[in-house]
């Protein structure tokens, strides 16, 4: 039987097997959580951050995080500015997951929105239209008729060009 020895001497990582364990979790959500776990607080924890440390693409790490993220090890929410609008995402990642039963509503990406924003300028029940020309359904048919005559001019005038090179190239008896 063969006997592996990893000596650890620095620039290692101390983390939890559960996530490796986890037979639930693809081999590319478990690598991606370990790498994740092991890189710096401060590090650029976006998806394109993670994509150029990777020969992956943003889709495949998403489609990771995804992963991780219904199995409870990242708890993704949408941070709000001051003025109401939205700005960029937070992630939470764990080394345990996190059970989905206790998910709450302000970071389950899958429950709907418990308090909507409210809109400053309602609209109103009529509105007027904008641009009163595309309802004009005789200058729509206007340019629909010159449209239609022009294909049968031009048809039309194909046909005696035709008819006449044709009549030119028979012999006299034949006319």
């Amino acid at each position: 039987m063969a006997v592996f020895r990893i000596d650890k001497t620095q620039n290692y990582t101390v983390m939890s097997n559960h996530h490796l364990r986890n037979p639930t979790l693809s081999l590319k959500a478990k690598g991606l959580l370990s790498q994740i776990l092991s890189l710096p607080e401060n590090w650029d924890y976006t998806l394109t951050g993670l994509s150029r440390i990777n020969r992956e693409s943003v889709d495949a790490i998403r489609t990771a995080v995804q992963e991780l993220e219904r199995a409870g090890y990242v708890t993704r929410s949408r941070e709000r500015k001051e003025n109401g609008h939205y700005g960029g995402m937070e992630y939470v990642i764990r080394e345990l997951p996190q059970e989905p039963d206790s998910f709450t509503p302000d970071n389950d990406p899958t429950s709907p929105i418990s308090n909507p924003p409210t809109l400053n300028k309602p609209t109103l029940q009529n509105p007027t239209q904008a641009n009163s020309t595309l309802g004009n359904t005789t200058q729509l048919d206007k340019e629909k008729a010159i449209t239609e005559k022009s294909i049968n001019d031009l048809s039309n005038r194909c046909c005696q060009v035709f008819l006449s090179k044709k009549n030119k190239s028979r012999p006299l008896n034949e006319q």
